[in-house]
């Protein structure tokens, strides 16, 4: 506090102004921590919101999960957290399903988790100060900056290292699962109890699809078209595979062809162009061996070939003079 205030008092270069301006930020400080205070209390405790749901005949049930609570404690914040651009709020949005976030809260978690650590990791730097007395304040304030645009960045580079490994992962386990249902369908099962079957057989081999797959059967049986359930997954995932093949069943299910047919066409389709990538891989591979034969294999060489004869010279040449 004692490093905080004096920082205040350089920056001001005034004493009736540090102290207006400490007096302020300090009861600044005061006035948020109780506003934060009794939002999330509200949040918890409504009677208005008791009372609404009662009179609207829903049951008031007790939270029992922490993303439960979570969610409903940030509610009221986030009008405040949120950003004004709906273009922006849906970049986001759409980023977190693909990472696997889709509760109802998580874009408010996002953007409250950035604003936590915009406020807290500048303040950890300002604490942090006192232990190196020769730093200017100059530096004191780079740093400060430094961290403000930490908080601001990280949470966003973490979610963009999150979405290609989940959407790697079920990108892996989806040709296992198109030749399951392939099989499924084949067996004479319908498509629902295909899906829920393979979805059951991908639990343990491949989590996140197996999870994409009951997600589907669950808006099923809660009354949502097949084909809008189908839609759904593609949108989740985000994958051009599973694209195609909502975009093949959908085709198929209103033209009343045999989705059986469609998907053994679609798996034999599946299967050349997995084929033709893994050529192409192949093919790059002289491409990209280039670099590190450069780099790490031919000045080994060149010293092996070329040093026994530089060593000679040398000392022909030295011999000479």
């Amino acid at each position: 506090m004692e490093y905080l205030a004096h920082l205040l008092q350089q920056l001001t270069g005034n004493t009736i102004a540090f102290q207006i301006t400490f007096t302020l930020t300090i009861a600044l400080a005061i006035f948020m921590l109780a506003m934060g205070i009794l939002y999330i209390v509200s949040s918890f405790y409504s009677p208005l919101r008791k009372r609404l749901q009662t009179a609207g005949g829903q049951q008031v049930a007790p939270s029992s999960t922490l993303a439960t609570s979570l969610n409903r404690a940030m509610a009221p914040l986030a009008p405040y957290v949120l950003p004004k651009k709906d273009w922006e709020r849906s970049r986001i949005s759409e980023q977190l399903v693909h990472a696997g976030f889709r509760s109802p809260g998580a874009l408010t978690n996002f953007y409250m988790l950035k604003t936590v650590l915009i406020i807290l990791l500048p303040l950890l730097v300002v604490l942090l100060a006192p232990l190196f007395p020769h730093a200017k304040l100059n530096h004191v304030i780079f740093a400060v900056s430094i961290a403000g645009f930490l908080g601001l960045t990280l949470p966003n580079m973490v979610l963009e290292r999150m979405k290609p490994r989940r959407m790697r992962r079920i990108r892996n386990g989806f040709p296992d699962a198109l030749d399951l249902l392939v099989v499924c369908s084949e067996a004479g099962l319908g498509l629902n109890a295909a899906i829920e079957r393979v979805g059951q057989e991908l639990e343990a081999t491949h989590p996140d699809l197996a999870e994409e797959l009951a997600l589907v059967n669950a808006e099923t049986r809660a009354g949502i078209e097949r084909l809008d359930a189908l839609r759904n997954l593609a949108q989740r995932t985000g994958l051009e595979d599973i694209r195609g093949l909502v975009a093949l069943l959908t085709q198929s299910i209103r033209l009343g062809s045999g989705v059986a047919d469609t998907l053994r066409i679609y798996s034999e389709e599946f299967r050349d162009k997995r084929m033709q990538m893994a050529e192409e891989l192949a093919a790059k591979i002289g491409t990209k061996m280039i670099f590190p034969l450069v780099t790490c294999l031919f000045p080994g060489f060149f010293a092996v070939v070329i040093g026994p004869a530089a060593l000679k010279i040398i000392a022909a040449f030295s011999g000479m003079g």
